[in-house]
């Protein structure tokens, strides 16, 4: 199996390199920060929507007729998962249940070799989905050197088994290796570091391509003007205020860019949650790749540096050296950087407007479904402060 350790030290060609880049990239933030604020074009193929549009929906094409929006994970009896985990791997242990958005995830600890993430997909969500998600991770294990999940193959060899949940449907039932770690408690400790790394990811996955990569996700930036309905669903009016301020500058200023760029499958969704540190709070490795979609790089950028954003003297602190960190890896263009204050405050509308949202939706989901939205507010705040 893979080291799991944390990153070694820089040489001196890197700090030289680092030196460069952050200089550059400093000067770009402090130009460009005060744009966010001012008052698309969709890529890629339509997923099926449902006959009937969803509560609140309003476009049959929209990403928010997506099922699963409103679909808890589903119920899976552990006795049941058990025994399919020893007819499909021959494995045995016992299983604690984990979170998930709309998998039901499990952490398998075996009674022989290291603990193992057990996910069973929910009835409803497409099999090619769930495919690209396992393809993606095969492609990674050969591309990159990064600690991510790997898939663990079945007895037969397969990377997945049929699993007959009590309600009669059948689900997608998977085990991966489990990443060791837990969230990033210091945001912005080695925002360089993260920022190569995320360059790293994107470089492994340049060449993947999947026929379910272009499906319209909830997540993704570019479908920000789609979800300008749901600021009703915000009943902070300073805070309604902010996600506003943010779509507007999103559809004057980043989204024509946006539609002209290149795209290549991303992660998507580089947060805390899924950007792990070990117990001395280095970096760990990168899981959840659920909301991976192919869109430009840029969008990755944006969609880290989101979560980047600090109250205090120097709030943009650690984007810039996140920016300066990729960008030693992968160049950046300057039109590009000085549009990811925008960006990045669209990612923080986005969370704040679906999390309010499903939220009152998914009430018994609401704590998970949660967890980002204080921190999309403070940095909407600081963000509209810095303007």
């Amino acid at each position: 199996m893979r080291s799991r350790t944390g990153m070694a030290g820089r040489s001196a060609a890197e700090a030289g390199t680092r030196f460069m880049t952050e200089s550059l990239a400093s000067e770009f933030w402090h130009v460009t920060c005060d744009i966010w604020n001012l008052s698309c074009q969709n890529a890629g193929m339509l997923r099926a929507a449902s006959d009937s549009p969803l509560p609140d929906s309003p476009l049959p094409g929209s990403p928010l007729n997506d099922p699963l929006i409103f679909a808890p994970p589903p119920l899976v009896r552990p006795d049941a998962l058990a025994e399919a985990l020893l007819a499909g791997w021959g494995l045995r242990g016992s299983l604690t249940p984990l979170g998930g958005e709309r998998d039901r995830n499990f952490r398998l600890t075996p009674d022989q070799g290291e603990a193992l993430l057990v996910k069973v997909s929910h009835p409803d969500e497409e099999a090619a989905v769930t495919d690209f998600q396992t393809r993606l991770l095969l492609h990674l294990e050969a591309a990159t050197d990064l600690p991510l999940p790997r898939v663990v193959r079945s007895l037969a060899g397969g990377t997945e088994c049929r699993h007959r949940l009590d309600d009669g449907r059948d689900s997608l039932l998977r085990v991966l290796t489990f990443v060791p770690g837990g969230p990033r408690e210091d945001r912005t400790a080695d925002a360089f570091g993260f920022g190569m790394r995320a360059a790293k990811l994107n470089a492994a996955l340049a060449g993947f391509a999947h026929p379910a990569d272009g499906r319209r996700l909830l997540w993704d930036i570019r479908e920000a003007p789609e979800l300008r309905h749901l600021l009703d669903k915000v009943a902070d009016p300073a805070l309604r205020a902010l996600a506003a301020a943010a779509l507007d500058a999103f559809q004057d200023k980043a989204a024509p860019l946006l539609a002209a760029l290149p795209g290549q499958v991303i992660h998507n969704d580089l947060n805390p949650h899924n950007v792990l540190a070990d117990e001395q709070g280095r970096f760990a490795g990168i899981i959840d790749f659920g909301d991976a979609v192919r869109a430009p790089i840029l969008q990755e950028v944006a969609t880290a540096c989101s979560y980047l954003v600090m109250p205090g003297p120097q709030p943009m602190k650690a984007v810039e050296e996140f920016v300066a960190g990729y960008a030693s890896v992968h160049s950046l263009p300057a039109a590009h950087v000085a549009l990811l204050p925008v960006m990045m405050a669209t990612r923080m509308a986005l969370t704040v407007l679906i999390t309010h949202w499903r939220a009152g939706m998914q009430p018994e989901n609401a704590t998970y479904i949660l967890r980002n939205m204080p921190g999309a507010r403070a940095g909407l705040q600081t963000l509209a402060e810095l303007g």
